[in-house]
C-alpha cells in the first residue's frame, strides 16, 4: 500500500528492514557522552559473569568521569576494567576493537591492545577484530553485560568524546590523556534491558567468535539487576528492532537492513523526517530524499550535520560528497520542505555532530552506529536500534532540538504551534536567539568543497573489495601498508 495513501504499513520487518525484533522491558536514550559513560560505569558495578565491549575504538587511558569521581572504582577504563576483575572473582571481560584503530592508537600513545595480553589479567580478554574485507572498518559500538542489558548507538569510549550537553565553549573537562583540549561533540546511544539485550548479546558473541575462533556461551541472565538507578527510562515495554550491515566476508553473505530501514523511513514518512549524521554522502539515500522533496505532499525534512569532516583528508572526500548532495536536495526542493543545519556554541563555535539518529513522524525512531555514508550501507560493520508505532517518540527528536537551539520544551512547543506545526518554522525562529543554535547550510557555505574525492570509491566504497575495480582493491591494499587513512567515520 502507498505510504501516502491509508493505513501505515509496518517499516520493522524482520529480514527486511531489520535482523529481529525483541521486547525491552526499558529503553533509555542518551545523549552525550557524559552521561553515557557514567551509566556504563553503572552498569559495569553489576556485571556478574561478562562484560563484552564492541567497538571501533577503545581508548583505556580516558576517564569515565572527568569532571568528578561519583562512582566506586577507579576512573580510568583501564584501571576500572582490572579493577573489576579483582572485584569479581566470577567476572570475564571480552573487549574487541577494529584491527586499524590499534595503531591508530599507537600514534596517541596507547599501547596496542594485542601487547596488553601481556600484562593484564587472564580474565581481561582482548582481541584486534581483522574479520573483515580490506579498507573496511568494524564499526559497531556495542557494551553488553551478563546478557542482561546493553548499550547500542555511536559513542566510542576513546578519546575525544567525552562532553555534557552545555556544550561550553572551553571546557576543561573535555581533556585527553595526553593534556590536549577538544572542541565541543555531539553524540548519542540506547541502553536497553529484556530480551533484546540477550539478542545484542547473541550479535556480540558472533562477532568475537568471527574475530578470534573463540565460541562463547550464552549467559542465563535470570534475575540479573543491571539497570543503572539514576537512569530513567525513555520508553518500557516495547519492541525494539535491530538492524545491521555486514559487507561478504568469508562465510559471512552480505546485510544491508540498515539501508533498507533508511529507505523505508524516507518513503513513509508524512509529516517530519529528523536526521542527524556525521556525513551525507550515501547516494542512494540522498536520491531517495530527492524524490520525496518534489512531491507536494513531501514531509519536512531537517538534516543535522557537522560543520566540516574531521582532517584533512576526510573534509576532502566527505565534505566534497555531502557538497554534490546538498546541491542535489536544494534543486529537489521545489516546495521549502528540506534544511540543512550545524550546530553551534553560544561562542559561535562548532559543535562536532557524531551522533546516528533518525525520527520519523511521531512513529518511528532509530539510533546507532550507521552514517549517511556509503561504507554504513553496506561495506563497515553497523548495528542500529529502532522502535516503530509508540507514541511519543517526537519528544526524542524535540530534546535534541531543544540542546541545539538553547531553549526549553516548553518555549520549542510553542514555537512548533505558531509556525502552524511547522518545525522548520520553529527553527527558523528560534535560531536568531542569542546561544547555542543551529546555522543553515547554504550554497556559499559549501562553496569550493566540490574535488575530485568526492563520492569516490576508494574513500567511501559501498561494497567489498573483491567487488570493487581492480585499481581500487591495489591502493586500498597500498594505502593500508603505510598508514590509515580511510574514512571509516570516526
Amino acid at each position: 500500500m502507498d505510504a501516502l495513501s491509508g493505513p501505515a504499513t509496518s517499516i520493522l520487518t524482520p529480514g527486511e528492514t531489520c535482523w529481529r525484533l525483541e521486547r525491552a522491558e526499558r529503553l533509555a536514550y542518551i545523549v552525550d557522552a557524559a552521561d553515557y559513560f557514567r551509566a556504563a560505569k553503572a552498569a559495569m558495578l553489576q556485571a556478574r559473569s561478562r562484560i563484552m565491549l564492541i567497538g571501533w575504538d577503545f581508548d583505556t587511558r580516558i576517564e569515565l568521569e572527568p569532571n568528578e569521581a561519583t562512582l566506586e572504582g577507579p576512573n580510568r577504563l583501564g584501571d576500572f576494567l582490572s579493577w573489576l576483575i579483582d572485584r569479581q572473582p566470577e567476572l570475564d571481560i571480552y573487549l574487541l576493537k577494529w584491527d586499524i584503530g590499534v595503531f591508530t592508537g599507537i600514534g596517541r600513545g596507547m599501547p596496542p591492545i594485542f601487547l596488553l595480553n601481556w600484562i593484564t589479567d587472564k580474565r581481561l580478554h582482548l582481541r584486534a577484530d581483522s574479520a573483515h574485507p580490506v579498507g573496511s572498518a568494524h564499526h559497531q559500538k556495542i557494551v553488553v553485560i551478563d546478557d542482561a542489558f546493553a548499550f547500542c548507538g555511536g559513542i566510542d569510549m576513546t578519546v575525544e568524546r567525552w562532553d555534557s550537553r552545555e556544550h561550553r565553549e572551553v571546557d576543561e573537562r573535555r581533556t585527553d590523556p595526553g593534556g590536549a583540549q577538544h572542541g565541543p561533540w555531539h553524540d548519542a546511544t540506547v541502553a536497553v534491558d529484556g530480551a533484546v539485550a540477550g539478542a545484542l548479546g547473541e550479535l556480540a558473541r558472533d562477532r568475537w567468535f568471527t574475530a578470534s575462533g573463540e565460541e562463547l556461551a550464552p549467559i542465563d541472565a535470570g534475575d540479573a539487576h543491571v539497570w543503572p538507578d539514576f537512569l530513567e527510562p525513555t520508553l518500557r515495554g516495547v519492541d525494539v528492532g535491530i538492524a545491521r550491515t555486514r559487507p561478504e566476508f568469508a562465510a559471512h553473505e552480505e546485510v544491508r537492513e540498515i539501508e533498507a530501514l533508511y529507505l523505508a523511513a524516507i518513503l513513509s514518512a508524512r509529516d517530519t523526517l529528523y536526521i542527524e549524521s556525521q556525513y551525507l554522502a550515501a547516494r542512494t539515500l540522498a536520491d531517495a530524499i530527492a524524490q520525496r522533496l518534489q512531491d507536494p505532499e513531501c514531509p519536512e525534512i531537517v538534516l543535522v550535520l557537522p560543520r566540516h569532516a574531521e582532517g584533512w583528508l576526510e573534509q576532502k572526500a566527505m565534505d566534497g560528497a555531502r557538497h554534490r548532495l546538498l546541491h542535489l536536495l536544494w534543486e529537489a526542493d521545489k516546495h521549502g520542505r528540506f534544511r540543512a543545519y550545524y550546530p553551534v556554541t553560544a561562542a559561535g563555535s562548532p559543535i562536532y555532530v557524531h551522533a546516528k539518529v533518525l525520527v520519523m513522524d511521531d512513529r518511528l525512531f532509530r539510533i546507532g552506529s550507521s552514517n549517511l555514508n556509503n561504507r554504513s550501507m553496506g561495506f563497515d560493520t553497523e548495528c542500529d536500534l529502532a522502535v516503530e508505532g509508540v507514541p511519543g517518540v517526537t519528544a526524542i527528536r524535540d530534546d535534541l532540538l531543544c540542546e541545539h537551539l538553547g531553549v526549553t520544551e516548553s518555549e520549542l512547543a510553542e514555537a512548533i504551534h505558531a509556525a502552524e506545526s511547522s518545525v522548520i518554522g520553529a527553527i527558523e525562529v528560534l535560531r536568531e536567539q542569542p546561544g547555542r543554535t543551529l546555522v543553515p547550510f547554504e550554497p556559499d557555505d559549501v562553496e569550493g568543497e566540490d574535488n575530485v574525492l568526492a563520492e569516490n570509491e576508494l574513500m567511501d566504497p559501498e561494497s567489498p573489495p573483491a567487488l570493487l575495480p581492480e585499481w581500487i582493491r591495489t591502493a586500498q591494499a597500498a594505502a593500508l601498508k603505510s598508514t590509515s587513512i580511510f574514512s571509516t567515520g570516526r
